[in-house]
């Protein structure tokens, strides 16, 4: 498939676009892409990374809330003085407690995009002994939570039984 663009190059960029149900397809080769910037023309008013992430967060149209937040609220940092809507446009925080204020914004976009609110990250294998062990704490009381659930005390007390054994072993490192 040749560039909607240059219509030489091949085109290694594809876009869908669904808008009310209309799907509309742009295909771009790198060349253009990159002369286009963050902008892309054929896609009505252009499009940018920008736009996507607000378009996530629904942040300009307004119609993004958290739970019971009402209609007319205007979200501020009380540090910085940065609102919600100076964040959308730049795209920064300007202090760190900006994430304490505006975390009923992000941790629904953070679920979204990443599936989860906690970063879990690698851990190095030599020296994430404890960090193992705390997972697999975590890992084992949410089977203990199940399991007690499930009204099957035995197992339950088995987990119980695992899971103080292991915060021994936290302790004692």
């Amino acid at each position: 498939m040749l560039c909607q663009e240059c219509n030489e190059r091949p085109a290694t960029l594809h876009f869908t676009k669904i808008v009310n149900g209309e799907k509309t397809e742009f295909h771009i080769c790198e060349s253009c892409a990159r002369e286009k910037g963050d902008h892309l023309t054929g896609i009505s008013n252009g499009f940018s990374i920008h736009g996507l992430l607000s378009g996530l967060m629904d942040f300009e149209s307004g119609k993004y809330k958290s739970a019971g937040a009402p209609a007319s609220e205007t979200l501020q940092c009380k540090e910085c003085g940065m609102t919600i809507q100076q964040f959308s446009k730049l795209n920064r925080f300007g202090c760190s407690s900006c994430y304490k204020y505006f975390s009923n914004r992000l941790d629904p976009l953070l679920k979204r995009v990443h599936g989860n609110t906690t970063h879990v990250g690698k851990v190095p294998v030599r020296a994430g002994g404890k960090i193992h062990l705390r997972r697999r704490v975590d890992e084992l009381k949410k089977e203990l939570q199940e399991q007690i659930n499930l009204q099957e005390f035995e197992s339950a007390a088995e987990l119980r039984d695992q899971i103080r054994e292991l915060e021994r072993e936290i302790a004692e490192e």
